[in-house]
């Protein structure tokens, strides 16, 4: 991109009144330069079958145009109007609940024939609308797209071609591979195939969600290849991927292979939603941002929705709005779009609040949000196209995440269990407290070697080849860092019958037979483990070390003999197995020694701010001082002298930074 872009969800068919002139006048002040449209109201634009109304579309590019601000029209596809529902019951989605009743967004079936019919219909009428206009520079392939745990008649039945066709029909092969002679489960001829929403396999439930994450593929790439027949060369094709959601992003999306389903896509996008206020840590921005420039492969990405005040409890403190916004960039992101411009006064949203609030007024989040603007015009040349080439990679499984979910890794007493994602924030968000930064790479990654570290959190399932793969890295000279419940199933999530941890026990140096749950107190002791108070969390590997160095113990009366975390030489590299869930402080010393070995460097790790790095268009390192706290953080400069960005300091070797509450210095090389 050229620039960088920076904007708003924007809804004219949802406002009480006309104020297209005045938003339009008040985005030009801000610095906005960018709007999303469309993507929501497919019941407007086709008030009835075959009856298109796009006028909100038209007039608002008409307002954009004119005004300069570019415009991303979005697919209308992911909330069906009442007609359709109405007409054709059988477009809503069958689940393991039953069928979806109408009034929410996404409850329809993906794969359904009149759906689709529907959809493709109203995709060309839009595309015929806009695809010429000069204002608009890309399009959103419907938003948030999941399969939304479609799995009626016609999803079963595509099901079973799918498993045919994966084990070349051969059913002894498929039933050995899932275990399903347990409870008679065994499928002794193709036509005996039932419901796969009732079954308790694991094996079985886990192969159908990663069948279902498939056809999040194929939709998103029906509509791409709707929309090329359409669009200019210069328009790019984007879709706001999303993660999993706990009343904010966490990590890996449960019901999409993002790396797959970006094939789909020319610049990947995402949404990053995460807590303010005294809670605002930077760490879901890092993650999102990571997972979103691994879609396609490290390239820079689009920020499509993130939050201006949010919900009540996540309206920013004065200077957060504009860290927020520099935090995503500092990750590659080209852009910084809120969701959404203006407040709405009817719906469930009402309360998700936008940059303006219900009174269309001027606000501190609004206010805050021209400079950023003004900021983004003025500087933006020195900021766009981040390029990172990070040493260290942390590897993400859709696989292992899904059969967590069907076997927990239970934790103390009282606990309702830890999954994949809990495991996989656990070891992301310590790199982050000590500025690692890191890319997120996929089981199917072939080229490891581009990494010195490769963090590998919970891989509970995976292929042969791609434990070989890992193996071979660190004879080859890489260091690697696998936690507990790794290497445990094959890519079917059948348990291996070799002594734990099956294959990686050759790197690790490891073994172990038996595993337990940490009852009462179970600390740790060793050399990863400072000063006194360090327990087992969650899990516990009984490790007893095939030529691995133990570096922490388990501290109990009778697990005291069996290490809970080990070392191991091999070939030119070294291996970290950590058999439990420990603190961030003994993780972060884990860590700091494989950083070490790995000659990663640390040197910032205690500046007391969070450090992002890239080298921009200039071809000139650029580094972020980032300081998600109320108190003003000094650190010193270390690298060659430089300029800050946005103020235009000069910056000699050895200075001394100097950076506010909640706020960022830019500082490039010269």
């Amino acid at each position: 991109m050229d620039k960088l872009l920076f904007g708003a969800a924007y809804y004219d068919e949802y406002m009480p009144y006309d104020r297209l002139e005045q938003d339009v006048e008040m985005m030009k002040k801000a610095g906005i330069n960018v709007v999303r449209i469309a993507e929501s109201t497919w019941s407007t634009c086709e008030p009835q079958p075959g009856v298109f109304d796009f006028s909100h579309v038209i007039r608002v590019m008409d307002a954009m145009e004119k005004a300069g601000i570019n415009v991303i029209i979005g697919t209308p596809t992911y909330a069906v109007p009442t007609w359709m529902a109405k007409a054709h019951p059988e477009i809503m989605a069958v689940t393991k609940d039953g069928q979806e009743k109408y009034g929410h967004r996404q409850l329809m079936d993906i794969t359904s024939p009149m759906y689709r019919f529907y959809a493709e219909r109203v995709i060309r009428e839009l595309m015929r609308v806009c695809a010429h206009r000069k204002c608009v520079i890309g399009y959103q392939l419907d938003n948030e797209t999941k399969h939304y745990g479609t799995a009626g008649k016609n999803v079963q039945q595509q099901f079973v071609k799918y498993l045919r066709e994966k084990f070349h029909d051969d059913l002894d092969a498929m039933n050995h591979a899932f275990g399903l002679d347990y409870w008679s489960n065994r499928l002794n001829a193709w036509e005996d195939y039932v419901d796969v929403t009732g079954a308790c396999n694991g094996s079985l439930l886990a192969e159908f969600e990663k069948f279902q994450r498939t056809l999040v593929e194929e939709f998103l790439q029906w509509q791409a290849d709707i929309v090329n027949e359409y669009r200019r060369e210069d328009q790019f094709i984007t879709h706001n991927f999303d993660m999993e959601w706990r009343g904010w992003s966490v990590g890996i999306q449960p019901d999409v292979d993002h790396h797959r389903a970006g094939n789909a896509v020319t610049i990947a996008g995402i949404d990053i939603y995460h807590p303010t206020q005294d809670v605002l840590t930077g760490k879901e921005i890092a993650v999102g941002g990571d997972i979103c420039r691994s879609i396609k492969d490290g390239a820079n990405y689009l920020v499509l929705e993130t939050e201006a005040q949010g919900f009540p409890q996540w309206v920013p403190y004065q200077g957060q709005l504009r860290l927020q916004a520099y935090s995503h960039l500092s990750e590659g992101a080209n852009s910084v779009m809120y969701w959404h411009w203006h407040s709405i006064h009817n719906s469930v949203e009402t309360y998700w609040k936008g940059l303006l609030s219900h009174d269309f007024a001027e606000n501190d989040t609004y206010r805050e949000a021209c400079v950023i603007g003004k900021e983004f015009a003025e500087k933006g040349d020195h900021l766009v196209n981040l390029k990172k080439k990070n040493e260290v990679a942390i590897l993400a499984s859709n696989v292992s995440l899904t059969a967590l979910k069907y076997f927990p890794i239970e934790g103390l007493e009282g606990n309702p269990g830890v999954l994949y994602n809990d495991v996989f924030r656990w070891m992301a968000d310590t790199l982050f407290d000590m500025n690692v930064e890191c890319d997120v790479i996929w089981p199917e990654t072939e080229n490891l070697s581009a990494y010195k570290v490769i963090v590998v959190p919970a891989l509970y399932a995976a292929p042969d080849e791609t434990l070989e793969r890992l193996n071979r890295f660190v004879e080859n000279g890489g260091h690697i860092v696998v936690s507990f419940k790794s290497a445990f199933c094959d890519e079917n999530v059948k348990v291996s019958t070799e002594v734990q941890p099956r294959i990686l026990r050759e790197s690790l140096g490891v073994r172990y037979h038996q595993f337990t749950f940490p009852r009462g107190i179970v600390g740790l002791t060793g050399k990863a483990v400072s000063g006194e108070g360090h327990q087992a969390k969650a899990f516990m590997e009984l490790l007893e070390p095939e030529g691995a160095e133990a570096l922490a113990s388990y501290d109990h009366y009778n697990w005291k003999k069996y290490a809970a975390i080990t070392r191991n030489a091999y070939g030119k590299g070294t291996a970290v197995y950590v058999g439990t869930m420990t603190d961030q402080k003994t993780l972060a010393n884990v860590f700091r020694d494989v950083m070490k070995d790995a000659e990663v460097d640390l040197s910032e790790e205690n500046a007391g701010v969070a450090v992002h790095k890239g080298v921009n268009d200039y071809g000139r390192m650029v580094r972020y001082y980032l300081n998600y706290s109320p108190e003003e953080k000094t650190v010193v400069y270390q690298y060659k002298d430089a300029v800050d960005v946005l103020s235009d300091e000069k910056i000699p070797t050895g200075s001394r930074i100097v950076v506010g509450p909640w706020n960022v210095r830019i500082i490039e090389e010269q």
